[in-house]
């Protein structure tokens, strides 16, 4: 018999031999190597097909800004003569750099405008409870029936009448005021966090402000992020509100979209031009990066997002 002295405790038993095997068995087993099935073939060579199919644009794109003014369409992927000068001779041809800083500050703009401003309403439709709140959602949701082409004369009467033709406000004023999609994706992400922060919170005596910036803020940075890069893209990729509110103004004030666009019509041969669509290439695949850039560094945050919203769902 064993004696156990006061103030002791026993050293625990050794495991037995057949309890210890699994675990050491496990621990040493080799990885098992992936299998090739034919279907998991068929989905290698598909994903590696429409791959392909989705960077041949992007391709072709690099190769035209290659090559000279006359080989430009022959649809060569690989230039048959090399003309590393049109990336150099872009810059006395036409004011890019203008162009490139006026989309990115009107892009930044209109994103941190529908960001915050969509932001704050989402949380008032998530937070609060208030007679009339889901009509008052549904009215909100029900603006993106409208066409754009609906409210396009309107709303250029409105800035006309402001004084504000020929500037940036146009492009990215409106975003002030939120926008109805990212109001709707923004209050579904407020839903999914714990209330009882929020109440935590109020009892400590915070404000609605601080329940706002403090809390579900912080808490809903992939959310903000979806919302800051589509409106990013959308602002960058806008071409007809800069041909509404821009196109009187000089060339330098043009966006990146705009600009491309009279760079088509000044190098067509039907206006007099001589057909140097190496300089429009160029011009073209160099407006693109900022926004691969700018993916590329939000990509995680957009994963994330997605796979909550995905979760929640």
């Amino acid at each position: 018999m064993t004696t156990i002295r006061p103030g002791t405790v026993p050293a625990a038993a050794p495991a037995p031999a057949a309890a210890r095997e699994p675990a050491t068995a496990d621990r040493a087993a080799p990885r098992r190597r992936r299998q090739w099935t034919p279907a998991r073939i068929l989905m290698t060579v598909l994903l590696v097909a429409f791959a392909a199919l989705f960077l041949y644009p992007l391709v072709w794109l690099l190769a035209a800004s290659l090559k000279p003014a006359g080989q430009v369409f022959d649809n060569a992927l690989i230039p048959h003569t090399w003309r590393w000068d049109n990336y150099v001779a872009i810059w006395d041809e036409l004011p890019l750099l203008h162009w490139v800083f006026n989309s990115v500050s009107i892009s930044l703009l209109a994103a941190a405008a529908v960001s915050v401003s969509s932001s704050v309403v989402a949380f008032g439709f998530a937070y609060f409870r208030f007679p009339g709140r889901n009509l008052l959602f549904g009215l909100v949701l029900a603006t993106m029936m409208l066409p754009g082409s609906v409210t396009m004369i309107p709303t250029y009467l409105i800035w006309r009448e402001t004084g504000l033709l020929g500037t940036w406000v146009p492009l990215f004023g409106a975003n002030l005021f939120g926008s109805a999609f990212y109001i709707f994706l923004q209050r579904q992400f407020f839903l999914g966090l714990p209330r009882q922060l929020f109440e935590a919170a109020r009892m400590d005596g915070a404000s609605y402000w601080q329940l706002f910036w403090r809390i579900a803020m912080p808490l809903s940075i992939p959310s903000f992020v979806i919302v800051f890069l589509f409106e990013f893209q959308a602002a960058w990729n806008n071409f007809q509100g800069a041909l509404i509110y821009l196109n009187g103004g000089s060339v330098e004030n043009f966006t990146a979209p705009l600009g491309i666009a009279y760079a088509m019509t000044k190098y067509s041969p039907t206006a007099g031009g001589h057909g140097d669509y190496q300089y429009v290439m160029v011009a073209s695949l160099l407006v693109t990066l900022p926004m691969l850039l700018l993916f590329s560094f939000g990509q995680r945050y957009f994963i994330e997002g997605v796979a909550t919203q995905g979760r929640k769902g």
